[in-house]
């Protein structure tokens, strides 16, 4: 019963103290702690400062740590003795803000404005990606510690100062503190909500496989009235084995490919039933109307759950302005996959090499460059901090906690499961629609408020 009053009372403490939250927010806003611009590394040391100061502030050993480029924020709060380590990490550098003249207010002069139908936004760079998100939850822990003198559960938090410029650092960091970061579970907030209303858990980040190849073929360009049908055309010979890479049902191709691809437990999938999701309109907004991948599936199982192939690119022979019949000497294409379970990034770019080179004729040859690969991250949907934390969820927003997956990738979850073997939450209160890399971002009032709330719960609830 005390644990439900600490609760109860916190999360008061939160309605009363919003104004004094947000006030907080737009002094690190006013930051411009542009990361991949060498002429901001003063302001982004100035973000990492005022994180630290502020998190001693209420009570965390707190530190800025130098990198070879921006530097790392690293605090903890240890102080309940037998409770459950989490690691919070967020980022406090923005993307630029070009075109400047696009944007309806100065992105680093923040502010709440009123929306259609009544909404207030929080408005300017950095809003939602990533500093509103992160301090969310530094005003929950602020929160918890003023009503109660202490957090429920012990607390590691790292903010980094470059994901916005591909984070160079963060490696080599982890490698070297990997002792200090351990924790039982990490709470990941760069992510965002199903909607409005709905809260969700990402569970899985597909992961990615890179290639550029090009098939040569004669020892120069040639006129294609002269060696016509006689010469091969490497451009044919490229299509071609790019379209034996799917069959007619929309399955790859590529042998020992769905090796380690896993099937959604159908109470998931009956979940993403549940959510509302248009086929038509997601597809409508791009133009489209017939959706491709493998029959059989649904949009959603494909873009979260299910691998691809894409061709990214091609390019070969005579592209400029007018005619040429040319017969070109060489062709190449840009290739990428997205992963899924524990398909292997390395058995993928291999097999994939080999299905090209076993279409060559002998007089042709194909080179490879690799542009890096990663593996996919599949949170277990049994693990017990996941069920604490989408209760906890739930009990805010009063709606089921959507746990969902994404198509693309956040790099630090692969590296906290395989330098600090830690799992990763990825729970955060961002929009689709909050214009994240572009002019205007914007982060509602409501995730803030509701946000803060939100990790006030979980923070009990982990413990």
């Amino acid at each position: 019963m005390k644990k439900d009053n600490n609760l109860k009372q916190v999360l008061d403490a939160v309605d009363t103290n919003l104004d004094a939250y947000v006030d907080r927010l737009f002094d690190l806003l006013r930051i411009e702690s542009i990361s991949t611009d060498p002429a901001y590394a003063p302001k982004c040391k100035q973000a990492a400062d005022w994180l630290v100061k502020d998190l001693k502030s209420i009570g965390f050993k707190a530190r800025s740590i130098k990198t070879p480029g921006h530097p790392m924020v690293i605090a903890h709060h240890h102080k309940v003795k037998g409770a459950p380590t989490v690691l919070f990490y967020g980022h406090y550098d923005v993307q630029p803000v070009d075109p400047l003249n696009l944007w309806d207010n100065p992105p680093f002069e923040p502010k709440i404005v009123t929306c259609k139908g009544g909404r207030k936004q929080m408005v300017g760079r950095g809003t939602s990606d990533d500093k509103g998100q992160l301090m969310t939850f530094v005003e929950a822990c602020r929160t918890w510690k003023a009503e109660t003198g202490n957090l429920p559960i012990n607390v590691t938090i790292l903010f980094e100062g470059e994901e916005e410029s591909g984070s160079p650092s963060l490696i080599p960091f982890l490698k070297e503190y990997k002792d200090e970061l351990k924790a039982d579970i990490a709470l990941v907030c760069d992510t965002g909500m199903w909607d409005l209303k709905t809260p969700a858990i990402s569970s899985a980040l597909r992961g990615l496989v890179g290639l550029e190849f090009t098939i040569h073929a004669a020892s120069r360009d040639l006129h294609s009235g002269m060696y016509g049908s006689a010469a091969r055309n490497p451009i044919h010979l490229l299509t071609s084995i790019l379209s034996d890479m799917r069959d007619a049902n929309g399955k790859i191709t590529l042998p020992g490919f769905y090796d380690g691809v896993p099937e959604v437990p159908k109470k998931i999938l009956k979940q993403w039933d549940g959510l509302g999701f248009s086929e038509k309109a997601f597809l409508g907004e791009v133009g489209l109307k017939v959706s491709a991948g493998e029959k059989g599936r649904s949009v959603l199982e494909m873009i979260w759950s299910r691998p691809t192939f894409e061709v990214n690119g091609i390019y070969g022979g005579y592209t400029g302005d007018g005619f040429k019949t040319v017969i070109p000497a060489q062709a190449s294409a840009k290739v990428s996959f997205r992963l899924v379970g524990t398909q292997d990034p390395k058995k993928i770019n291999k097999a994939f090499q080999t299905f090209v080179k076993e279409r060559l004729p002998k007089d042709c040859k194909a080179t490879f460059h690799a542009e890096g690969g990663s593996g996919a991250i599949q949170l277990d949907y049994s693990l017990p901090e996941l069920a604490k934390a989408s209760t906890a969820l739930k009990e805010e927003w009063g709606k089921d906690t959507a746990l969902i997956a994404m198509g693309g990738s956040i790099p630090v979850v692969g590296l906290f499961q395989r330098l600090l073997k830690t799992e990763s939450l990825l729970i955060g209160f961002a929009q689709d629609d909050d214009r994240i890399h572009s002019p205007n971002e914007k982060y509602e009032l409501n995730s803030f408020h509701k946000g803060t709330r939100s990790w006030a719960r979980i923070l009990q609830a982990l413990a």
